[in-house]
């Protein structure tokens, strides 16, 4: 299983950026997919989550200016980040723990992907 993930960049205060992370391999099932960050001298922590059947989960530094949502279809996780601030700047790294008959649930990561706020 694999987790790509494309969409960071640098970005001004205030402003928007959209993330996706899409996965692939065997995969029979998707039970969580969700972003993590981790920012300089900080330790990494959930941005957001998505778990089937259950809902989402966000952290309050984010909630109300971040959005995640799923593509069961195409495997893929997206994060809508708004209202971006400087203390949102991180490498942003996508999360899923996966079904596959043959090995049941594991958890996977993606490559970081760099968010940069400033002005």
């Amino acid at each position: 299983v694999q987790l790509q993930a494309s969409g960071g960049g640098s970005v001004q205060p205030g402003e928007s950026l959209r993330m996706s992370c899409k996965a692939s391999g065997n995969i029979n099932f998707i039970n969580i997919m969700g972003w993590y960050r981790q920012a300089p001298g900080k330790e990494r922590e959930l941005v957001a989550s998505d778990t089937r059947g259950r809902g989402t989960k966000y952290a309050d530094s984010v909630k109300d200016r971040f959005e995640i949502s799923i593509d069961y279809a195409s495997k893929t996780v997206y994060l809508q980040m708004g209202s971006l601030k400087p203390e949102d700047t991180a490498v942003y790294y996508c999360y899923g723990n996966f079904y596959a008959y043959s090995r049941g649930s594991e958890d996977y990561w993606g490559q970081g992907t760099l968010v940069t706020v400033s002005s």
